[in-house]
């Protein structure tokens, strides 16, 4: 059973559409959903919905790695294809 998304994501509705499924933030990594940018369209997805970020590794010259939450799932999952370069996904730092 996927729960890693639920446990990244915020909880209550300031930031997640209803229902935020089984989201606790038991690790206090605080995900919003930010939305995103398609780079097919140009056209910004709304926020509430979901949020993606991007990997540091590549697929290939073209794609890169992502992992998304969506307000609906507790689940983390993540496109088999990579996802085009020029799409708008968040980017989280993390200190050492």
């Amino acid at each position: 059973m996927n729960i890693a998304g639920g446990k990244l994501k915020e909880e209550g509705y300031t930031h997640w559409n209803i229902p935020n499924t089984d989201a606790t933030n038991e690790v206090e990594f605080s995900a919003v959903a930010s939305g995103s940018r398609s780079a097919n369209t140009g056209l910004f997805n709304p926020t509430g919905q979901s949020v993606n970020w991007w990997s540091s590794t590549e697929k290939d010259v073209n794609r890169v790695w992502q992992r998304s939450v969506h307000y609906d799932s507790g689940s983390m999952t993540y496109d088999s294809n990579g996802e085009l370069k020029n799409n708008g996904f968040s980017v989280r730092c993390i200190k050492d």
